[in-house]
Formats: structure tokens, sequence, C-alpha cells
């Protein structure tokens, strides 16, 4: 850890020599997911010749640090690793004419020789490995990599907005989760109106997927290339690896696939949210997910605001090609009859949140249960449990899986806020090829030391009990040390 302190400072007073304060009004803010909110936007020219030169651009120079800390390595599949990102972004907007905008931003992340895992042992990187492209070290043997993350037009009229091209998407099932360096993507055409009183309507039609550590698109749900590559398709980590090039090759079907979301946000009823969305991934797996938060004022500024989220996930065909694998692409041992051949499932989740005056911050308790079937299909970072039970780094969406979580978050000064999770995790412990129960602690602190320098740090700690269950003991402890600059 003195060594690992050590990096972290040299990182930071690198990143402080090379930047110059401003006590201008910030163009962007980091939110709380590391996700960036514009509070300076270009506006509409009147002629095309402006389009551009009235248009802005958006820096962010960044470092990543993460080590990772196994309580029990195991030859040839585990082993305690480190790495670090170095690099940013630079994004730029272009103003409006006639409704049409443009966006580029183009990412960087470098890997210091210094803090990083050998070529040979790229594949024991965990939370590390979006720093870097695995692929690209095992082919090339080059660190490091700059890509195109985001690369759209924009079309508005009225309460229509439309954009194509590679973009930045949110939903319950996607997520850009830009906790790295580059963001997750995708590349497609996307729709929003708001015509309807209260109500939003977005509909997105996807082609292909940019991983964090991809420099290039690939298939939205497809394991692994026809050269039975891990690291050239979709390998996320939540990626189900029946749903593999050689078995949708081998069930005679397209290893190529489209993604389809539609939802529709109400905010009729006052302090009421209500969603219903809806995802395809034809021939593969469909989703329907309905979620409601309700906020209930109380006289002394504190509000209790309850959740909930039914997640119904119906099988498309691409049961019978992963036949009797589950997400890790093992047998389904111990798995209801049935599951062999479907994706058929389904999870309820739900929360009660206790939020302070004047946005303080909050006390949370959260509960999912995962219907005893088939696993969540869910490899676009979006999380079926996130903001409910999910805690860092964990995949809470097997099947027959129950998790609680409590969680606090506090702004103790504006410039500091605090978040600290707690989840017991209760795996099904018949399913051999599931991980083990395990509880989890996991702390967030954020510092902004100047308007425009942020610090962030997080740990993990995971324990898990095997019991007698047989199964591998996934101990571990997780340091993360991020900071952000913008200009």
């Amino acid at each position: 850890m003195k060594k690992f302190t050590k990096i972290a400072i040299v990182a930071a007073a690198s990143l402080l020599m090379t930047t110059t304060l401003s006590a201008d009004k910030e163009k962007r803010d980091i939110k709380g997911n590391m996700n960036l909110k514009y509070n300076q936007l270009p506006g509409d020219v009147d002629c095309l010749c402006d389009m551009f030169k009235e248009g802005i651009f958006y820096g962010r120079l960044r470092t990543n640090t993460f080590y990772w800390d196994w309580k029990d390595e195991v030859d040839g599949k585990t082993k305690s690793n480190k790495n670090m990102g170095i690099g940013g972004s630079l994004i730029y907007k272009s103003a409006r004419y006639n409704g049409i905008s443009g966006t580029l931003g183009l990412y960087t992340t470098q890997n210091p020789e210094f803090f990083r895992m050998d070529d040979d042992e790229v594949k024991f990187s965990k939370a590390g490995k979006d720093t870097f492209s695995r692929y690209n070290v095992k082919k090339t043997g080059h660190y490091g990599m700059t890509v195109l993350g985001q690369a759209y037009l924009d079309y508005n009229y009225q309460k229509t907005s439309v954009r194509i091209g590679r973009q930045l998407y949110h939903s319950v099932f996607t997520k850009s989760n830009d906790t790295k360096m580059v963001p997750n993507a995708f590349d497609g055409i996307t729709i929003s109106n708001k015509d309807l009183p209260k109500t939003t309507l977005r509909a997105a039609f996807f082609t292909t997927q940019k991983l964090r550590d991809h420099t290039s698109a690939h298939d939205v749900i497809t394991f692994k290339d026809s050269a039975g590559e891990s690291w050239n398709n979709n390998d996320d980590s939540a990626i189900h690896k029946g749903l593999s090039h050689a078995n949708f090759t081998a069930a005679g079907e397209d290893t190529n696939h489209d993604l389809i979301i539609v939802d529709a946000k109400n905010k009729s009823i006052k302090n009421l949210v209500a969603t219903v969305s809806y995802l395809a991934v034809p021939g593969v797996v469909q989703d329907i997910v309905l979620e409601a938060h309700y906020k209930v004022p109380l006289q002394n500024g504190w509000a209790v605001r309850p959740g909930i989220r039914y997640f119904h996930q119906t099988d498309d065909g691409g049961g019978a090609v992963a036949g009797d694998t589950n997400l890790k692409g093992k047998a389904l041992t111990g798995y209801a009859s049935g599951v062999n051949g479907s994706l058929d499932s389904s999870l309820f989740a739900a929360r009660i949140d206790a939020l302070m005056p004047d946005k303080k911050g909050f006390f949370r308790l959260g509960y999912s249960a995962i219907e005893d079937k088939a696993d969540i299909v869910a490899p676009w970072r979006g999380f079926p449990t996130g903001g409910f039970t999910r805690a860092m780094a964990q995949y809470n969406w097997y099947a027959n899986t129950k998790t609680y979580m409590a969680r606090a978050a506090y702004k103790f000064t504006p410039k500091f806020n605090a978040s600290l999770r707690y989840a017991i995790q209760d795996f099904d412990d018949d399913k051999k090829n599931v991980q083990a129960d395990s509880t989890i602690w996991h702390l967030d602190t954020v510092t902004k030391l100047t308007k425009k320098l942020q610090m962030k740090t997080r740990v993990g700690i995971v324990s898990a009990d095997p019991g007698s269950t047989g199964k591998s003991d996934v101990s571990y402890n997780e340091y993360r040390l991020e900071f952000n600059y913008l200009f």
C-alpha cells in the first residue's frame, strides 16, 4: 500500500503541474456517477459558416489508478493486479444551424510501465482492465489506446430530437459507465420526443457497441469472434458466454445482432416518476421493465422515496443457442428444470430512501431477488440491479440470488462528500458454477480540490463465505484513485 500511495501522490502532483486553474464559470460539472453535465452549450447560428466557428471544446484530463488484492491467489487463474490510466478526452460540440449540430469526442488512455501488469499477465487484470485493450496487448504488445468515443449528428425540431452516429445512451439497460478512462458507446440512431404532457418518449436502434476497453465496435451480444478470440467481440464482464460466435454458428443463426430500446417516462402525478422500458435483441432475447419512484415530502424538510423495479426477460431464441450454460458459460448445475434451452426469467427490486433536507444526503435500504430460472442477460453496462442493490464490481443477477443493501450518502462540506454501502449477496448454494455468498463494504469519497479539479477514492472490501459448498473463496480488497480536471 505504501507504493500505491506514493504513485497516487506522483499522479496528483503531475496533474496539478500540467494544468492552469481558472475562476470562470465551469462549462461542465462531473456527476456522482462520473458522467458529465454540460452547463454551457453552443447556441443557434444563422450561417453555415458559423456552425463550427461558434462551437465549444470541452477538455478533460484524467488519471485512474487501480489495485486489486485477492485474499487467496489461484495459480494460473487469479493474481493480485494493478493498472493505471493517464489521459483524458477532448470533446467538440458545434453550434446549431437549422436544427442540426454535431459532436466529436476523442479519448485517450496511456499506461505507465511502472504500474501495470506484464504483457503476459493482462488476463489477471480486473477493475483496471478498462484502462487499456487486452486484445491489443495480446496481439501487438502495445498498451494504451486512443479512440473516437463519440461521433454523431443531432437534429432538433420543436420537441423532437434525432441523433445519428456513435453516442452515449443512458437507459435502464444501457449506460456509458464512464468510471474508467473511455465510456461505453453505441452506434446507431436514437429519437426523443416530449410532445405529450410531462412525458418523454424515446427509441433507439443500435447496430454495434464499443465497450470501454475496445478500439473498434463489435456485436452487441456475441461472445468471442470467428477465431475463438475472447477479447475481440462483446467481452463485457456480464456477457452470457453461452451466446458465443461458435454457438450461434452451430445453431445456424446470425452472429451479427441489433439492439432495440423503447421507453416512456411520465411525471403526470405529482412526486411520481414512472417508466416503462422495452429491449429486444431480435432472435435472442426481449425485456420489459416497469419502474416507479414516489417521493413523500415531510414537514421537517425530510422526504421518503420508495421505489420498485420489475424486470421481465423473455427468451427469443437465445436459449437454444446458449443450451445448457449459464452466464459464465458453464453447466447449469443446480438450476431449475426447464432452464436448459430457455432464457425466460425475471427479477424484482425495491428500495426506500430517506432524503435529507437541502439535498445534504440520504439513507437507503434496497432488496433484489432473481427468479429461479435463467440468469439475466445484460452486457450493456446498465446493471439490472443498479441503484437498488448492486455494489462496485458485483454481478448479482444470477438465478435465485437475493441481495440486501444499506447505503448512506452525505455531503460534509460543499467540497467533500462520501457514500458508504453494505451489501449481503445470497447466491444459490446448489448452483455450483455461481459464486459463493459474500458481503461487501464499499466506500466512495469525492473531494473538490478546486473548481476544476476533483479527486475520487473508492474502496471495496469483499468477504466470501463458501461454507461447505465447495465453491472458491473470492474474497478481495479493491482500491481506486481518480483525478479529473475539466477545462
